[in-house]
């Protein structure tokens, strides 16, 4: 069977991972009898020196055109000085606006070979940790009416300024606000995400919110538990964003999968993957309606070590076994690569990141090899 899949390498190490996991897919292919197509698109900083646009349109029709999207990563500090709308950052936010990707889905685990670079005590990690956060992507805080006024001058937004500060007098002066809000539409798709997964799991959602301070948060609960009725199998809790990031530390083995917000769920995540020991292990997808999904690991792009060879490359090939599993609906190949990710960890194989004292070190492109080898041999 023929699948048609967008790759968009990105900037600093982005384009080595990528060239890393691609063997991968090919050996997938070799072994059951699949064809994939890449279309190399650009995003990022390397669209903006060929095109002068973080995202160009031709990379957002080709995207909607294949099956699913492989993403490398976009940034450099080179373009820090650019102003906003032609930052590499924005193609993020343009593709997962354009392509109506609304569910992040970020897995943490601890493998049992790496377990030694968990930052928690052995016993708090003992016998493995698979936590699955389920974060909304496209509402929230981060796509909220946003501004900076000058307090007492008029301007196209003083009537929002005005109801924002209410009955407090401010003092003259910048004024900055950013508005969380969410639909009761937004809410129920991702919590139905959410609830879905836990099905395939071990049954547990954690609803993260701040529903003792925020309205959105008390919306978030209510329409969260409205959904729940429809999977009554699951077992549903609720739990404070800030008691959240300490039980994370505390008892991370509790959870199953974290349902949460936009901000929440960037934060939470990020916390989650150092649990892991390394961000170079940890993929991500991002769903829309149907099967169709972008695919990217959830580290950046580390200029600094671009070209060196020496990027850990397994967060971007798991992130291609979401792909499979996610978008092509192939269970048993993404099963293989996920083996072959053990097989290779067992085997003694490291990269910089994760290299210690008797294990083998290796570069980017080897261990891409290495574990195409392994899924070869499945």
């Amino acid at each position: 069977m023929d699948y048609k899949i967008a790759v968009i390498k990105g900037d600093g190490i982005g384009p080595e991972i990528v060239d890393a996991a691609l063997p991968v897919l090919g050996a997938v292919g070799k072994a059951f009898g699949h064809r994939f197509k890449y279309e190399y698109l650009l995003a990022g900083g390397a669209a903006l020196d060929a095109d002068g646009e973080p995202l160009p349109k031709k990379t957002v029709k080709k995207s909607k055109d294949a099956d699913a999207v492989l993403l490398g990563a976009v940034g450099d500090p080179k373009w820090d000085s650019n102003p906003g709308d032609k930052r590499p950052e924005i193609a993020i936010l343009g593709l997962r606006e354009e392509l109506g990707l609304f569910a992040n889905l970020r897995p943490a685990m601890v493998y049992d070979e790496l377990s030694f670079a968990c930052p928690l005590k052995p016993e708090i990690i003992l016998g493995g940790l698979n936590i699955l956060i389920v974060r909304e992507l496209t509402g929230g805080i981060y796509f909220g009416k946003r501004g900076t006024e000058i307090i007492g001058e008029a301007s196209a937004f003083s009537k929002i300024v005005d109801h924002l500060k209410g009955e407090k007098t401010l003092p003259p002066g910048r004024f900055a606000y950013d508005v969380e809000q969410y639909t009761e539409f937004e809410i129920k798709r991702i919590a139905k995400v959410a609830f879905e997964m836990a099905m395939k799991r071990a049954g547990r959602v954690t609803s993260v919110d701040k529903a003792n301070v925020l309205d959105s948060s008390r919306l978030w609960r209510a329409v969260v538990e409205e959904v729940h009725v429809q999977y009554p199998e699951v077992k549903l809790e609720h739990l404070f964003v800030d008691n959240a990031a300490q039980q994370l530390i505390k008892n991370p083995k509790q959870f199953d999968v974290i349902l949460t917000s936009n901000m929440f769920g960037d934060i939470l995540s990020d916390e989650a993957s150092q649990i892991t020991g390394s961000i170079g292990m940890l993929p991500s997808a991002s769903l829309g309606e149907g099967s169709f999904g972008l695919y990217e690991p959830i580290h950046g792009s580390a200029p600094k070590y671009a070209g060196m060879n020496r990027a850990n490359p397994v967060a971007t090939i798991l992130s291609a076994a979401m792909l499979l599993r996610y978008s092509l609906d192939l269970s048993a190949e993404a099963d293989a690569v996920e083996k072959a990710v053990g097989d290779y960890l067992r085997a003694g194989y490291r990269t910089p990141d994760i290299l210690t004292e008797g294990k083998i070190p290796v570069g980017t492109e080897e261990c891409g090899r290495r574990i195409a080898d392994f899924v070869k041999k499945a």
